[in-house]
């Protein structure tokens, strides 16, 4: 089993660029960083499957490559295309996977075992949804292309065209718990306060 994590390096401007009303361009970034960790620390205690790191825009930042060390995972450059098609890309480059994203701090080692175990027992693909209409984890155990496509990236109704995608092309799926990710300054209610500790929130 692979477990991938998609995140971004956190350069200030570029990372979590909605939270700089509330962060700032400095704190968004460090918010970030965090959470890309957290994300790692899930998947590596499930000990669910080997960690891979897909980095963007590529594996050169200073701290993609500590991450690489600090938790023993391989680094990969995400591929070209848009957030459906880097995700394909890197989830069938070796299934079963599970792609887990870096804005749910909510997602624990359990939640990754458990998207692990619904792929080894016959699952083709497992979600975790995100309260705003997306999802914050996929995993599948068989190619399916077609389940990328035509999705309004960004929307709320990732999640629902997902779902029907899923039927249409007669995928057996499995969906766990909601969790919610930090996309938003309202989001922040949702963040652990561990990981605000010392960023400035704007009144």
């Amino acid at each position: 089993m692979r477990l991938l994590v998609f995140a971004r390096a956190p350069v200030p401007g570029q990372a979590k660029t909605r939270l700089v009303p509330a962060l700032g361009t400095e704190g968004a970034a460090r918010l970030h960083g965090r959470l890309v960790r957290r994300a790692l620390e899930a998947a590596s205690a499930s000990q669910a499957g080997s960690v891979e790191l897909w980095c963007a825009p590529d594996c050169g930042h200073g701290f993609l490559r500590e991450c690489g060390r600090d938790f023993d995972c391989r680094l990969q450059a995400q591929p070209d295309g848009d957030l459906g098609q880097r995700m394909r890309v890197a989830l069938e480059s070796g299934l079963p996977a599970v792609l887990l994203g870096s804005d749910a701090p909510g997602l624990t080692a359990g939640t990754v075992s458990a998207a692990a175990a619904a792929l080894g027992g016959g699952s083709d693909c497992v979600l975790v949804p995100a309260l705003d209409g997306g999802y914050v984890l996929i995993g599948l155990g068989v190619p399916a292309p077609r389940l990328f496509e035509g999705i309004g990236w960004g929307g709320s109704e990732v999640l629902d065209q997902t779902r029907r995608h899923c039927a249409q092309l007669g995928l057996r799926l499995v969906e766990l718990p909601p969790c919610p990710d930090i996309d938003r300054p309202e989001d922040l209610v949702h963040c652990p306060p561990e990981l605000l500790r010392g960023l400035t929130l704007a009144p």
